[in-house]
């Protein structure tokens, strides 16, 4: 429920709603404004009513919230979210652009990729230390020799850096090196995980899941916000379907659908949702004028060689193609890299 305190209403009086709120099991999350004050209250109605809250000194209304993700939806935040990492603004007027290879080989590798891309426009480096594999054959990445190369490429190049989490077993550990935590989409709904994460305070990027609807999307956020970690990016990465002429359909409506029904910050993965390198570069011009607050794409300096996902990375001359057509697609609709 959203508790909106009278324009009069003194700080004791919304110090004791809070109290009582606190008492009854919900979280509070006040916003203090110029006029009043709005009190979002997250928790089980069942063991308060809004009448009680209503008697309340120094309460005007209260009104129900009636999305089932209180703290993702707009509800209770109508501003869009900004989600600053290392210096680099997720949301609001300029895009963020991760960039870097699938997974993390080498140092020299890593290093050369970072100061390619970073030198196109990316200003995230991304990278895979640990790696689901459909197959138990594939190569399953670097683990923490990786996490140290990835910290150190992203220091020589000034780029904050992020990896994927697997196992709510290493979340401390990959904290510990990566700026931004990333959740794959086969985790999305893995609970246990989003709220391991929540309890830290590095930011987390959620990728959609392979078949999930926009409110589990949501929802998956939800868990993570709830833990008090309200630093969370959402990435469109496409979605399986019967359609067999790219790895997964990108779903190009869910940016402007999220950007409606929440205040988190969306981006978009062109490289996941062609699974062929052809397509990526049309995806991200699209995802862009859609209104993505950044893109997320795979780059190799030699992707027929590349250890995992060589099919869909672009080489550092293509990416540096894209950020090209990007520009004016971005300066067309108010936006900038």
């Amino acid at each position: 429920m959203i508790i909106i305190m009278k324009p009069s209403a003194s700080a004791q009086e919304i110090a004791e709603v809070e109290q009582k709120l606190h008492e009854y099991g919900f979280q509070t999350h006040p916003i203090y404004g110029e006029k009043k004050t709005i009190i979002g209250a997250i928790g089980d109605k069942s063991h308060l009513s809004m009448n009680q809250m209503l008697l309340m000194s120094g309460v005007e209304n209260v009104v129900p919230i009636m999305r089932p993700y209180k703290l993702a939806g707009k509800e209770l935040q109508k501003e869009p979210s900004v989600i600053n990492v290392g210096g680099v603004p997720i949301g609001g007027k300029s895009l963020a652009i991760f960039a870097g290879p699938c997974a993390i080989e080498s140092q020299e590798q890593l290093s050369q990729i970072a100061k390619q891309v970073k030198a196109a426009g990316a200003n995230i480096l991304r990278g895979g230390a640990f790696k689901p594999r459909s197959s138990p054959y594939s190569f399953a990445g670097l683990e923490e020799e990786g996490l140290k190369i990835m910290k150190r490429a992203g220091e020589e190049n000034g780029m904050p850096i992020c990896t994927e989490v697997l196992d709510t077993r290493e979340v401390d550990l990959v904290a510990a090196y990566a700026d931004i935590l990333q959740i794959g989409a086969r985790n999305m709904q893995n609970f246990k995980l989003l709220r391991e994460v929540g309890k830290h305070n590095k930011p987390i990027l959620l990728k959609r899941g392979l078949s999930s609807t926009i409110e589990e999307w949501l929802m998956a956020a939800e868990y993570i916000m709830s833990e008090g970690n309200e630093q969370v990016i959402l990435c469109e990465r496409g979605i399986r379907t019967f359609e067999p002429s790219t790895r997964n359909t990108f779903d190009l409506s869910a940016i402007p659908v999220v950007k409606e029904l929440s205040h988190l910050p969306i981006i978009a993965d062109p490289s996941h949702a062609a699974g062929t390198r052809k397509y990526v570069a049309p995806l991200a011009n699209g995802a862009v004028a859609a209104g993505a607050d950044g893109l997320m794409i795979e780059v190799h300096n030699c992707p027929e060689k590349a250890l995992s996902d060589g099919e869909q990375s672009l080489t550092p001359a293509e990416f540096g193609d894209v950020m090209l057509h990007i520009d004016p697609i971005a300066k067309a609709i108010g936006r900038s890299l």
